[in-house]
Parts: structure tokens; C-alpha cells; sequence
């Protein structure tokens, strides 16, 4: 029997709620296998750590986390700490650390949540968004001179590099040529960004020879928001800079219904590292310890990874139990019901246990 080793690092607001969620819900999925186990080390890292120790997580962290064979991420980000500091403090080093610079997040409307675009339902809206996770806008480069006076200054350079560029061209378009569509849709914005943005359109092309059967086309950002609004059906796979898809998954997962249900993984494609997986609603505040935090998001998320390790048919199995949960209308508050996380959470559990497939 396969034995995975994973750390989870609950972290924030509702991180810890949808965690011990998710893990309860890969428990049930690798019990129902019966070809695998999950075993689980938890890391108390975050914002709690950083009031008592000055940083979010120890300075040997990537080292500690190395060995593992996925990590299972929950949120960061707390209102009485600069986001800043919990960003780079713990999520950017872990991904940058461990080169995690493909950052894959499906989005598709599931079986009874409501989008809120008029006429449109499930597998109407079916994408994945490849987000550029180690340079463009989240580089870290640039800095402030002059501080505090009239004349101070603050720069933001965004880096892209020939071998970052091409590498997530390469892996969006396998991903495009895997996917029964095989579409792609490069978002760029070379009109304005006359540099990097040019050369991130040059290297499209070139690496698309190498995938004939893949057809492509290229978008602007800014017209992407309007074509993915009023002509869901017209995408399949997207890629993206690190800022611009960012950005754009926000965008799909309000489409889809609500953020909460909108997974990530953090991928090294070379699997030279532990990849990381993650919800990207953030940590949510407002609801914490309400016991309403949708945990569907990490489910998927917990599929993904299940999927990443080799374990299609679970990872497929435990879709299959979220989409059933759904359809039935056990949903949380975000989505139009009334059901806790721990019920939705007992529901999907149940949904592993009772199918025959």
C-alpha cells in the first residue's frame, strides 16, 4: 500500500476549518480506495506564529517541508498584520523556494451552484487558468527611495526571463493538448507593455510549433474580462502572468458561482520538489470560527493533489462526491444555502462511503 506524506499548513482565518475539512474528506477518500494512506503532519505557521516569533514561519521552513510529497495549504492573511509580511513571509517562499511556477486553477460551474451569468450553467464554463507563479509582476524587484518625503519614489519591475516564459508556455500548451478541446488562449497586453509583454508573445509562438494539434489565440487583459463574461463557452485553457491571472481567477471563480469553491495547485512540474495545494478564497475573517466557510474549494484542491500524486481514480471518486453534495443543495451560506461546513463536510464523507463505483 502507498503510503503520502503530507504537510498541512492550515494557517489563517478559515484555513484550519477548511483543512481539518479537507483531510477528513481525503481520510474517507483513501479508505474507500483501500490503495493508499495519507499520512499527515500539521505545521502551526501564520500569522499567529509571526505575533509570538517574528516571522510566519521558521527560517529552515522549505528545508522541514522538502521531504513531503505534496503540501496541503490553507489561507494567509490576517487583518492586524501587513499583508505584505504574510505573503512574503510564508506562501512566496515556499512556491518560490520550491520553483512551483505553474499555478493550475480549473474553474467550471458545478452541478446546482448558480452563476450569476444569465443562461449559462454547468459545462458552459469549463477552463483552466495557467498562472505564471516565479517571476512577472511578483518578482520582488524594484524599491523606495527618498521615504516619507515629497519627492519619494517606489518601483515595481516586473522580470520575465526567456527560459520563465517558455517553460509555462510549454505546460499550458500540454495541458491544452490534454484537454478534449485542445484551445488555448495566451492573455497578454503587448499594446502596452512593449517590452517583456512582446517577448512573452513571441515565445507563444514559437512554442506552439511544437503542438500543432493545439489551436491558440492570443487576448489582451483587459478585453479577457469582457470575453470571458459574455463568451464563457469560447475558453478552455488560459495562460497568464502572474499578476494578470491572478487576477483573471478571481474573475472565473465569481463566474462559476463563488470563490469558495475555486481550488489552486502550486506545481513543479519537475517534481524536484513537493508542489502545494491550496483554496484561493484567502482566509476570510469575516466568517471565521462561524462554522460556514465553504469547504468545496479544498476539496477540489484536495482532488487536484490526489491527481498530482497518481491517484486519478480517487481524485475522480471524490469529484464525483462533491458534484452529488451540490447537486443536492447541501451548500454553504456563499452559494445560495444554509448547510454548515461540517455538514457539507459529513455529506461529501458519506458520498465516498456509499458509492459503488
Amino acid at each position: 500500500m502507498k503510503n503520502y506524506k503530507i504537510a498541512a499548513i492550515p494557517a489563517d482565518g478559515i484555513g484550519p476549518e477548511v483543512i481539518a475539512a479537507g483531510l477528513q474528506a481525503l481520510e474517507a477518500v483513501a479508505r474507500r480506495d483501500g490503495g493508499f494512506n495519507v499520512d499527515v503532519t500539521s505545521f502551526d505557521w501564520g500569522s499567529d506564529y509571526y505575533k509570538k516569533h517574528g516571522m510566519m514561519m521558521p527560517e529552515n521552513g522549505t528545508d522541514q517541508l522538502k521531504d513531503f510529497d505534496a503540501i496541503f495549504f490553507g489561507a494567509v492573511g490576517a487583518p492586524d498584520v501587513p499583508d505584505h509580511i504574510t505573503l512574503w513571509g510564508l506562501r512566496l517562499p515556499i512556491c518560490q523556494g520550491f520553483d512551483q511556477y505553474a499555478n493550475v486553477r480549473p474553474t467550471k460551474i458545478l452541478p446546482g451552484i448558480q452563476s450569476p451569468l444569465a443562461g449559462v450553467g454547468p459545462g458552459d464554463l469549463d477552463w483552466v487558468i495557467v498562472r505564471e507563479n516565479s517571476e512577472g509582476e511578483y518578482s520582488g524587484h524594484g524599491g523606495r527611495a527618498h521615504r516619507g518625503l515629497p519627492e519619494e519614489v517606489g518601483t515595481e519591475v516586473a522580470i520575465f526571463t526567456r527560459v520563465g516564459v517558455t517553460r509555462i508556455m510549454r505546460y499550458a500548451f500540454k495541458l491544452a493538448q490534454s484537454r478534449p478541446r485542445k484551445l488555448l488562449t495566451v492573455v497578454t497586453k503587448s499594446n502596452a507593455q512593449r517590452h517583456g509583454m512582446v517577448m512573452w508573445d513571441e515565445i507563444a509562438a514559437e512554442v506552439s510549433k511544437e503542438f500543432p494539434d493545439v489551436t491558440w489565440d492570443k487576448m489582451l487583459v483587459d478585453a479577457m474580462t469582457v470575453r470571458m463574461t459574455l463568451k464563457p463557452q469560447s475558453l478552455d485553457t488560459i495562460v497568464a502572468t502572474n499578476l494578470h491571472a491572478d487576477i483573471l481567477s478571481d474573475l472565473a471563480g465569481a463566474l462559476a458561482g463563488s470563490l469558495g469553491v475555486a481550488p489552486t495547485g502550486n506545481i513543479d512540474p519537475e517534481r524536484r520538489y513537493p508542489s502545494m495545494f491550496e483554496p484561493i478564497h484567502g482566509s476570510a475573517f469575516d466568517i471565521t470560527g462561524k462554522g460556514i466557510a465553504n469547504p468545496v474549494a479544498t476539496f477540489w484542491t484536495a482532488s487536484q493533489m490526489l491527481d498530482h500524486l497518481g491517484e486519478n481514480k480517487a481524485a475522480i471518486r471524490l469529484m464525483r462526491a462533491v458534484e452529488k453534495v451540490t447537486e443536492e443543495g447541501i451548500v454553504t451560506p456563499d452559494i445560495g444555502g444554509k448547510a454548515t461546513t461540517k455538514e457539507v463536510t459529513e455529506a461529501v464523507c458519506e458520498a465516498i462511503r456509499g458509492e459503488n463505483i
